[in-house]
């Protein structure tokens, strides 16, 4: 599986950036997949992912609202469209395939995971 995301930038508070992110080596669609932070210093948090088994969506509920995941199956490539950024939202954005699922994604799940080598969204204030 690979994965490389873009979209990545800076941007001042209130604005907005997309966050796009191909994959291969695997059929997409197959398995979870989604978007996880990480600031310096702190585990990774999860983002947003989508189900692989009913498309259900899966995100904090401080980023409802804001954050808004999406995939195109033809190009497969999942999206991250993020509004009314912060200068908390300030991280690195990973793109990630979960084999077991959005509720076994990340470090706290456990599970089988890849990961993109991601890119750094910086919300100046």
């Amino acid at each position: 599986v690979q994965l490389v995301e873009s979209g990545g930038g800076l941007v001042q508070a209130g604005g907005s950036l997309r966050l796009s992110c191909v994959a291969s080596g695997y059929v997409f669609g197959r398995y979870a997949i989604g978007w996880f932070r990480q600031v310096s210093g702190k585990e990774r948090e999860p983002v947003s992912c989508i189900s692989e088994t009913d498309g259900r969506i899966h995100s904090p509920d401080a980023l409802k609202g804001r954050f808004t995941i999406s995939s195109d199956n033809a190009k497969n490539t999942v999206y991250l469209q993020m509004n009314n950024l912060k200068p908390e939202d300030t991280a690195v954005y990973y793109c990630g395939v979960f084999l077991l699922g959005c509720e076994k994604a990340g470090p706290a799940g456990g599970g089988m995971d890849y990961w993109g080598k991601g890119t750094l969204v910086t919300v100046s204030s």
